[in-house]
């Protein structure tokens, strides 16, 4: 395996740089949840989970430091370069900003924006069950949810739409499987929520 490679498919050294710029726990989670959904789209796809997993970690890492779209995540592209990770994670990183004009012409760098945006309104559906638990959330219910416009503002409806399509999978089925891929990092996502909670 080349240095390049055995660079961009190290975890914990991808974990290192996460916490080294990123000190909020949400951010943390975030990163966390969009890597373990990356893994799961590398397994659909038959390619690099290691790979595809790190991408998903640090693929906001710059952005508490630089928060601007002025800023992120050109900053971290730059970081990334000097510490030697290769072209394509760069490429597929900068791509899940629609608006730095990159176009995502790698599976990666679509299974990247699908996830973004889908992994962090499927935490906001979890969180307002009364278990607060992953495991009672439901492809279904989330499309639902989608659809009420005051929930999760914040998160782009039309990006979530847009990398189901660009990844070429039905949005029901690709919820689902980012779903089922955080339920495995549910204690990692503070997500398994109470049992109390899931007998009410």
């Amino acid at each position: 395996m080349s240095p390049e490679k055995d660079l961009c498919c190290d975890r914990q050294t991808a974990w290192d740089l996460l916490c080294s710029y990123a000190e909020s726990d949400s951010l943390r989670k975030h990163a966390l949840a969009v890597e373990c959904a990356m893994r799961a789209c590398a397994r659909h796809f038959g390619e690099d989970e290691e790979l595809w997993g790190v991408v998903g970690l640090i693929h906001d890492f710059d952005y508490e430091k630089y928060p601007d779209a002025a800023t992120h995540p050109y900053a971290g592209e730059r970081i990334l370069e000097k510490l030697g990770y290769p072209e394509s994670v760069r490429r597929a990183i900068m791509s899940h900003a629609s608006y730095t004009g990159v176009p995502r012409d790698t599976l990666m760098a679509r299974a990247l924006f699908s996830v973004d945006e889908l992994s962090g309104f499927v935490t906001a559906c979890a969180l307002v069950k009364p278990s607060r638990s992953i495991f009672e959330v439901e492809a279904k219910s989330v499309i639902k949810k989608m659809k009420d416009k005051a929930f999760a503002r914040a998160v782009s409806r039309d990006d979530i739409r847009q990398g189901a399509l660009e990844l070429g999978v039905e949005l029901e089925e690709h919820i689902g499987l980012v779903i089922n891929a955080m339920k495995e990092a549910a204690g990692q996502l503070g997500l398994v929520g109470t049992a109390e909670g899931r007998q009410e």
